[in-house]
């Protein structure tokens, strides 16, 4: 499914900018768009915690599910 595709590249976009966070304290997502506060940023940051909120359906998903969308291909 597309938005499963969609919310997990977001994911990963994140998590790679907590990451770096974490390890060197510098905020990608921040530096690229003009601060924690700029317009842009806090849309990413609000796009990401939404695409992880997504995320939490694909642990209750039947797992043929997730295949069957996945072959249709």
């Amino acid at each position: 499914m597309i938005m499963d595709r969609i919310a997990l590249t977001l994911l990963i976009i994140g998590g790679i900018n907590w990451g770096s966070v974490g390890l060197f304290r510098f905020d990608i997502v921040a530096w690229i768009f003009g601060g924690q506060t700029a317009v842009v940023s806090r849309i990413i940051y609000v796009l990401v915690g939404l695409a992880a909120l997504w995320c939490v359906s694909l642990l209750f998903r039947e797992r043929n599910a997730v295949i069957d969308t996945t072959q249709n291909r």
